[in-house]
């Protein structure tokens, strides 16, 4: 039997290329999403909203009814651009929650079957914004949030047979970049401020992320827990202790 992989925020972006990836390498893959996007998915796709607390626990029961899931990718973000003097506290909230109360309350539901089972795979994705960047109060203090839940969960369960690591994406062409990033006049300049921030001078994919994504997932990276992999191009360099 192949291991079963469930992804938020699965429809599009690098939710759907790691679907896509996993599929190629023989796993069974379980999303979750809004919206299907079409048939594009290569694999079973639940529509949820994971903004909606109660909407979140009745998907999550019925994956666990109808599978044993052996890893975990949360995956689901939201990114509000605001800069400090003028960041609305609905939005932070709403930002904040999306980002780590759906982690939470995902993995709260997979993570009772890993332990029985004594393995399972966790990966949490967070951001090259979690080390600073302009207009990302709300966003980088949720993605370094991840980074701190994936670290505290990778010593809980470290005797458990459950490793938790974290995909730092940097710069990526991804569906909620394009909105938060290259929209209006001056999208142009935006984007080349963007790739002058990486040293490998363009932005990564979606195909690129996954990879990364796939490896924490492996049965043989059962010796990996607690690291934060950021697939970057090079642009936490200097920025990252070793």
């Amino acid at each position: 039997m192949p291991d079963t992989i469930v992804i938020t925020g699965a429809s599009q972006g690098i939710g759907l290329a790691t679907a896509q990836c996993l599929a190629e390498r023989g796993f069974a893959v379980v999303g979750i999403a809004r919206s299907d996007h079409g048939d594009t998915f290569p694999g079973e796709l639940f529509k949820a909203d994971l903004g909606d607390i109660d909407q979140t626990t009745k998907v999550l029961e019925h994956i666990n009814a109808r599978h044993e899931v052996d890893g975990l990718v949360n995956n689901l973000g939201l990114n509000v651009v605001e800069r400090i003097g003028s960041v609305d506290l609905d939005q932070f909230r709403r930002v904040i929650d999306m980002n780590l109360r759906s982690a939470v309350q995902v993995t709260q539901a997979f993570l009772p079957g890993m332990r029985a089972r004594r393995y399972g795979r966790i990966v949490n994705i967070s951001s090259r914004g979690a080390l600073g960047r302009p207009g990302r109060t709300s966003y980088g203090a949720a993605k370094a949030g991840i980074v701190g839940m994936t670290r505290t969960w990778a010593l809980e369960l470290a005797t458990e047979g459950v490793t938790v690591n974290a995909v730092s994406p940097g710069p990526t062409i991804t569906e909620m970049f394009r909105r938060n990033n290259l929209s209006g006049p001056d999208a142009e300049e935006r984007l080349g401020a963007f790739v002058a921030d990486v040293p490998m001078g363009r932005l990564g994919t979606p195909e690129e992320i996954a990879f990364a994504i796939a490896f924490f997932l492996e049965r043989g990276a059962g010796f990996v827990t607690g690291q934060i992999l950021h697939a970057c191009g090079g642009s936490s360099v200097g920025t990252v202790s070793i």
